[in-house]
């Protein structure tokens, strides 16, 4: 019989909807049940492409006897990452505070009040290795709470009470605290094999983005030289799917061979983006084809019949992790034939003894054959032998602020490879952001639901990196089409920002004022400045914020990205990898950053102008583009046609040059304003 998540949005919810364990979803009817009982809570938090959350839900929550001591002992409630990361942010630090790490599947005890007691994460069915059983837990636990009531609520309280500090600001924004982060960052650099630190890897998305900024501004080789290394890297090793494009969460090893399958939007839209700048920076036809890829897997995979993009594709099929994307020489012989099977064998570093597991590889491409023709042959009569394989299953959640880093990547693809089927694509999600997760507040303000399915838009609010995504992807797909209504509803979007998440020391929380959860409002007021799979809250907001102050003219606005910035900034020189989004930001501040203005109607001449505009790797470039008017953003506004010809006009630090007519005469003018060494910009 299903238990009380039959009714869920989520497709996580919806996977432990047949579970004897008597869930609840998150909400205050969990916790008054629990104290109207005296019973604690259990709050078991994962994510529909978690590994491991699969294993303990079949060895634990589907074990008719766990359940049933479960349902008599404690109020289960079930939380999908993904739809509440508010809700994860406040127990993930619960639980790093207590054990020293985290990771999903979750599992907290709480009190009937919500406050943490007792954090874990996988717990087996068996004590295996020190780690006690999930059985035994439950057993001490409720053991506690029955007759150690007292040190119980003490511990809650002590706990809340340190989730409660805010981290301290940093230091405003100069070349100094960028230049300590880099040092610092270079110190964790593995030069032998890219990436930073040791297993597992994660693609370290916004360091990249901060690495490429960094060096368009200053020239620093070693910047580029890390960002190129470790982006190679990553697209040859197994993480990146070789047949179809799109990159798995993380590395298990230090040598980016063997992925942890599952494949993520947030992933994917933010290395689609890093991929595609670092080809407008170096001109490297690999990472050109990788964007190329990426975009496309994307548009492949994980777009909905709505228009809006999936949050991931599991790691597991046929009840295996990996199953999909593993081969083994003699799978490869059947589908190529012994000669073309034995070479890409060598090729893709498919081997007899198997890289993975049961003898299988992962696709690798370490070194590019004298036959490219070739390879690409193989690799489509491969992926189309891979298709008739069982699929990992889709979670087909639309979150708002993976979606609008996915506008913000397609839509600057679409017009950096001159894809309008990409821009085409971003135009459709961003449309459907617009009409199914954005709605009108009684003040009138606009706001975001965190997620939908179906086309159906949940009750969750959304949190600060919703709206910071979102009004990113909405800028950037003005910067390309020239749409001034994306303007405006990113600024109403950022407008709410300003006015529903501000914090007291002046900086962002992560939660609105007004839709904040009451039992994690009462334990912490998130104010979270590190980065995490996705930018923080705090930097993202920064961004959206300093390129919509740019476009509107507002220093209201600037003013409100540096003090969003002050706290990623105050852990940037100690922990770089945990600050790169932020720091990315502080290099377009200190690049201006530049803004470019492009005037004129839709003709060649306005197109150039444009291309030309876009292609500039000044950090944080701003570019608007429409005919002259008055319905356009303030950037445009009292710019005029030149001799009757379309024009660019080019401002930074408050200065503008003179407007050109010419393409030519653009680049060199961005190009010269870059910061760069003259014999690189010549």
């Amino acid at each position: 019989m299903p238990n009380r998540l039959a009714s869920a949005t989520s497709p996580y919810l919806l996977q432990h909807a047949d579970n004897p364990v008597d869930w609840v979803e998150w909400g205050d009817a969990a916790f008054s049940e629990a104290a109207s009982r005296d019973v604690p809570v259990l709050v078991s938090v994962g994510y529909a492409a978690c590994h491991w959350c699969h294993v303990m839900a079949h060895e634990s929550f589907e074990d008719e006897a766990t359940a049933a001591f479960l349902n008599e002992h404690f109020v289960c409630v079930k939380v999908d990452r993904e739809e509440r990361p508010d809700v994860d942010a406040v127990y993930m630090a619960a639980t790093q505070a207590m054990t020293g790490s985290g990771g999903w599947p979750m599992t907290v005890f709480t009190t009937p009040t919500g406050e943490p007691f007792f954090c874990g994460t996988y717990f087996p069915p068996r004590r295996v290795q020190g780690m006690p059983s999930f059985t035994e837990v439950l057993a001490s636990v409720a053991a506690a709470w029955t007759t150690r009531r007292g040190e119980v609520e003490e511990s809650a309280s002590v706990i809340a009470e340190a989730l409660a500090e805010r981290p301290a600001a940093g230091e405003h924004v100069g070349p100094g605290v960028v230049d300590q982060a880099l040092a610092g960052l270079a110190t964790t650099f593995d030069a032998a094999r890219g990436g930073f630190g040791g297993a597992p890897k994660f693609p370290p998305s916004m360091v990249l983005e901060w690495l490429l900024r960094h060096h368009a501004r200053t020239g620093d080789a070693q910047a580029i030289a890390m960002a190129e290394r470790t982006l190679d890297a990553m697209a040859r090793g197994g993480m990146y799917d070789q047949l179809a494009g799109g990159f798995a969460r993380y590395s298990v090893d230090a040598a980016w061979v063997v992925p942890h399958f599952e494949k993520m939007l947030y992933d994917n839209a933010l290395l689609l983006r890093v991929y595609l700048h670092a080809w407008r920076a170096t001109g490297s036809p690999r990472a050109r084809r990788v964007a190329t890829e990426t975009a496309q897997w994307l548009l492949d995979d994980l777009r909905t019949a709505e228009g809006g993009f999936a949050s991931s594709l599991d790691a597991d099929s046929e009840g295996r992790e990996g199953a999909f994307y593993a081969w083994s020489p003699a799978q490869l012989r059947d589908v190529l034939g012994d000669d073309d099977g034995t070479w890409a064998a060598g090729v893709l570093g498919v081997t007899d003894d198997g890289t993975f597991e049961h003898g299988l590889s992962v696709l690798q491409r370490r070194a590019d054959p004298a036959d490219p023709v070739r390879l690409d042959e193989v690799r489509a009569r491969l992926r189309a032998d891979r298709e008739r394989r069982p699929r990992p299953a889709r979670d087909d959640k639309v979150v708002s602020g993976w979606n609008g880093l996915a506008v913000a990547a397609l839509a600057e693809a679409g017009a950096l490879l001159d894809r309008p089927d990409l821009l085409d694509a971003a135009s459709v999600a961003a449309s459907f952001l617009r009409a199914t997760h954005v709605r009108r507040a009684q003040d009138g303000s606009a706001r975001l639901v965190r997620a939908s399915r179906d086309g159906v838009a949940g009750s969750a609010p959304g949190v600060l990196e919703d709206y910071a995504h979102v009004a990113d992807g909405f800028l950037a797909l003005g910067a390309v089409t020239g749409d001034s209504a994306w303007f405006d509803a990113a600024g109403q979007l950022l407008e709410t920002v300003l006015v529903h998440f501000a914090a007291a020391d002046g900086g962002l929380r992560d939660t609105a004022d007004d839709e904040t959860d009451a039992v994690v409002g009462r334990i912490r007021v998130l104010q979270d400045p590190a980065d995490g799979p996705t930018p923080s809250g705090q930097s993202a907001a920064a961004a959206a914020l300093l390129t919509y102050a740019a476009l509107a003219g507002s220093l209201r606005h600037r003013e409100a990205a540096e003090r969003a910035l002050r706290g990623p900034l105050g852990i940037a020189t100690r922990f770089p990898r945990a600050a790169g989004a932020a720091l990315a930001v502080a290099e377009a501040l200190l690049d201006g950053p530049r803004e470019v203005a492009v005037v004129g109607h839709d003709d060649p001449a306005r197109r150039a102008l444009h291309t030309v505009a876009m292609a500039s790797t000044a950090p944080g470039l701003v570019v608007a583009v429409g005919e002259p008017g008055a319905d356009v953003p303030p950037l445009l506004r009292d710019r005029s046609l030149v001799g009757g010809a379309p024009a660019a006009y080019v401002c930074r630090g408050f200065v503008c040059d003179l407007p050109t007519t010419d393409a030519d005469a653009l680049a060199q003018q961005l190009a010269m304003n870059s910061g760069r060494p003259s014999s690189e910009t010549a």
